[in-house]
């Protein structure tokens, strides 16, 4: 089992969740091997996939992996998950999936900026400076920034322990203030 041969097994039964493949590794522990399947997608709202539909995709997952000859009787850990906050933000639609979500972002000119994901299309995205906690901003400073993807070297979810009532999360039940969603299955 490699990742070569897994992929191609994964690959349709995430698409036909509405997930898609961030990443997938297999890992030799002992006589095993993990699994370890990284996820992402819009969800519902667009704001990311949903607890349930990971759980669906991890069981439709593990059938297809029992099933298929390319594994055969090779016993594995499966581990599905998202993303996760820890995870940095490398594409347009992570900043997209995460609007209005703090962030910490450095870049290219050294600086690092404190703010929140006012909006991302696909060339730009829009982040509103916030100050430290306790703190203030100059009163001279612009706190919006507009910028290029090229122009941020990385980017990292800020966990706030209180943050403001989202709706579009919220209401859903989603956990969204986890490290990540994560289902081991062994087989």
């Amino acid at each position: 089992m490699n990742e070569r041969t897994v992929t191609p097994i994964v690959q349709p039964i995430l698409e036909a969740h509405g997930l898609e493949l961030d990443s997938l590794d297999v890992i030799p522990a002992g006589k095993r091997k993990v699994l370890r399947i990284t996820v992402d997608g819009d969800g519902p709202k667009g704001r990311g996939p949903l607890l349930d539909d990971i759980a669906s995709a991890t069981r439709d997952i593990s059938d297809a992996l029992d099933e298929a000859p390319e594994i055969g009787n090779q016993p594995f850990t499966l581990e599905v998950s998202s993303r996760g906050v820890g995870k940095p933000l490398t594409e347009a639609k992570h900043f997209r999936r995460n609007r209005d979500r703090l962030v910490q972002a450095s870049l290219v000119d050294g600086s690092v900026l404190r703010a929140r994901i006012q909006s991302a299309d696909e060339a730009h995205v829009v982040l509103v400076e916030e100050p430290e906690p306790g703190k203030k901003l100059p009163a001279d400073l612009d706190p919006r920034h507009e910028l290029g993807y090229d122009e941020i070297t990385k980017a990292t979810i800020q966990v706030e322990m209180n943050r403001k009532h989202d709706p579009d999360l919220d209401d859903l039940g989603d956990e969204s203030e986890d490290e990540d969603d994560d289902f081991t299955e062994e087989n």
